[in-house]
């Protein structure tokens, strides 16, 4: 540790100053939050910034692109950046399912389950936003030892309206959006370990000195993050974020939900990271009272206490910050029914009886005291086809008659409702690519949820039929349909109240049961024919080869 330390200093010490306080900074932050059913929740954020740093220009990526010297912000991220001229990036890998009931809305809002990976890039004639796709995804799929490379046309959609920019338009060319999803995708430590690579101090100083891969993956919930926004007047910022949600219930001894930063990741801050400008572990605490929260906050604001751990602070490191209910000798989990955390609930379904067909459903509760306006986006590979002319709205067990307005636009079917619950609705069937593979189909539509009330929607669906070629290793597994996503909409420009302020919100991912062949049968073929050859042939061969004499035995 000591090393690693004099190390990280000679680093700060001999670059330029004016690199790190004028052109680079980097904050770090851990947030954690106790919930109600008795789990913490903990991110953390690193946050880096270029400033005054703009987007490489498309139209310069035929000429050799001008050197970048970096200080803080990852080199093999940037040259990835550069190479492909990407404006804004956005990278999730998680596992398991984030409770919105629960646990409410997470402080990074890309919780869906497995791989998820979108970017805006500026439209260019030298290179095609999809060669520049492709050739993003794989780069990342080995900076980071992810499957990103899966991420091809088979899965690959433009839903603008549900990823927006999220930092500034540059002006200097139109720009296009691709997005893919892989819901198989597994997260481990092969994941983390890059992960850490790309921060100034590594694990070895800082925040991330507590990120200790056996504890991390043990969670109920665990995520990695990387973003990538530019800001006009400020620069390019990176954020690399880490969520996970522990149960000191289900590890505890006495089932209580104490918890502490060495309980939590059994390690502890031994020393900040000298080239943060700014470090701290922020604490939510409870509504009740009858917490204890050791050491002292030195602040205390809003709810919130607030430990500052930059290397100019005064607060002691090492340190572990810790909170207990000393009255409590048992957690109790609270009685349901629970009034639910967030505005919208949100249940996705796929149910029949065969193999060759089923129903797709979605069920959106209104939980708020006012009108919500919500976009629905599903992205359904070529696994099931949707058949719109089952479409059937349902408002708190009451069907709702559909009126339909067709209009055929190139590989486009727009279907508008005419009514008070679902309109704006618009479906792309799947279409044939270059590669020979289809691209996944896409639903969107705006719903008008009452308040207090309870919005269905259900639509038949075919389950494809695929060659015995096509199939994974675990074909009787299924398959992974990746989620859907609710966004928030506003009914005019200037109007933010329809939102309620809430955020995008990921369903669970479903496993899908397609018409599976026997694969065990060429295994018992061949072990059926093999048997027969080997009696056959060595019967023959013992018949041509051996001679049979008698043997006199003399007494």
């Amino acid at each position: 540790m000591v090393r690693g330390s004099v190390w990280i200093s000679l680093a700060y010490l001999l670059t330029p100053s004016f690199c790190l306080h004028r052109l680079e900074n980097y904050k770090e932050d851990l947030r954690v939050k106790p919930l109600r059913d008795g789990r913490v929740s903990t991110t953390f954020s690193f946050l880096t910034v270029l400033e005054d740093a703009v987007p490489r220009h498309p139209t310069t990526l035929e000429l050799p692109d001008e050197p970048q010297h970096y200080a803080l912000f990852p080199l093999t991220l940037g040259q990835i950046l550069r190479e492909y001229a990407i404006t804004e990036l956005h990278l999730s890998l998680n596992a398991g399912k984030w409770n919105y009931d629960d646990w409410g809305h997470p402080p990074e809002v890309s919780v869906g389950t497995g791989a998820e990976l979108w970017a805006w890039m500026g439209v260019n004639e030298v290179m095609t936003i999809d060669e520049r796709w492709s050739g993003l995804r794989n780069a990342l799929s080995g900076l980071f030892c992810a499957s990103l490379g899966s991420l091809d046309s088979r899965r690959t959609t433009s839903p603008v309206v549900a990823f927006p920019l999220s930092g500034s338009t540059p002006p200097f060319a139109q720009h296009e959006l691709r997005h893919a999803s892989l819901a198989s995708e597994n997260v481990c430590t092969e994941n983390l370990t890059p992960f850490l690579k790309l921060l100034p101090c590594k694990s070895r100083a800082g925040l991330a000195e507590l990120l200790n891969p056996q504890k991390v993956f043990d969670a109920d919930w665990h995520g990695m993050g990387v973003h990538v926004i530019w800001k006009e007047g400020t620069g390019v910022e990176l954020k690399l974020t880490l969520q996970a949600v522990f149960n000191p219930v289900r590890t505890s001894t006495g089932k209580r939900r104490d918890w502490s930063l060495q309980s939590l990741f059994d390690r502890s801050i031994e020393q900040s990271c000298p080239v943060a400008n700014y470090s701290s572990v922020t604490v939510v605490l409870p509504e009740e009272k009858n917490y204890q929260i050791t050491p002292q906050p030195p602040v205390q604001v809003d709810g919130l206490a607030i430990y500052d751990l930059s290397s100019t602070s005064d607060f002691t490191i090492p340190t572990n910050i810790a909170m207990h209910w000393s009255n409590e000798h048992r957690f109790q989990y609270p009685m349901p029914p629970l009034p639910a955390l967030t505005p919208l609930s949100v249940k996705r379904t796929l149910h029949g009886t065969t193999q060759t067909r089923g129903v797709l459903s979605i069920s959106v509760t209104n939980n708020s005291p006012q009108e919500i306006l919500a976009g629905y986006l599903e992205m359904i590979p070529t696994l099931l086809t949707l058949w719109m002319h089952t479409l059937k709205v349902e408002i708190n067990s009451d069907t709702r008659s559909m009126t339909y307005s067709h209009k055929m636009l190139p590989l486009l079917i727009i279907v508008l409702r005419l009514g008070d619950l679902l309109s704006d609705l618009k479906y792309q069937p799947p279409s044939p690519q270059p590669n020979g593979h289809l691209s996944p189909s896409m639903l969107q539509a705006a719903l008008t949820i009452p308040p207090k009330s309870t919005l269905k929607i259900s639509v038949e669906v075919d389950k494809a039929f695929l060659k015995y070629t096509e199939h994974p290793p675990d074909a009787m597994r299924g398959w992974d349909l990746p989620g859907a996503v609710f966004f928030p909409l506003s009914k005019s420009a200037n109007d933010t109240s329809s939102s309620y302020n809430w955020e995008r919100i990921y369903t669970p991912t479903l496993l899908v049961d397609l018409p599976t062949p026997d694969f065990s049968m060429p295994y018992n073929v061949i072990i059926l024919s093999c048997t027969l050859m080997t009696l056959i042939f060595g019967s023959i061969f013992n018949l041509l080869t051996r001679k049979w004499v008698v043997v006199e035995i003399k007494e």
